[in-house]
């Protein structure tokens, strides 16, 4: 399965690297697109569960990376409050297969 990651600036300028393992997350963000904090999460949300599921429909399990990149998102957004904040899609690439990269979570 392809991996795509995706680069991600939180409101307080910090960017972060978030792993999908389908394509289907383009399906559900966009780069260069901004979006209301609440707006990303239901989207990120939506997102890496069909990715996983994809994963599941391909592989036979669901997908423990999609699952961490949410895990990181989530913890990240904590940090925000006001759920009208921007958070903006810089960038989407699709990798060869398993190409995880992860940065700007801290630990996940």
């Amino acid at each position: 399965m392809p991996a795509v990651n995706i680069r991600v600036r939180w409101p307080d300028g910090q960017e972060s690297n978030v792993y999908s393992p389908s394509t289907s997350i383009f399906k559900h963000l966009e780069a260069g697109q901004s979006y209301a904090l609440s707006d990303f999460l239901r989207r990120a949300e939506s997102g890496l569960n069909a990715a996983s599921e994809r994963v599941t429909e391909v592989k036979g399990f669901y997908c423990s990376s999609a699952m961490d990149s949410l895990s990181g998102i989530r913890m990240t957004a904590r940090k925000f409050p006001d759920l009208q904040v921007q958070v903006e899609v810089l960038d989407i690439q699709e990798h060869g297969t398993g190409k995880v990269h992860y940065t700007g979570f801290g630990e996940i």
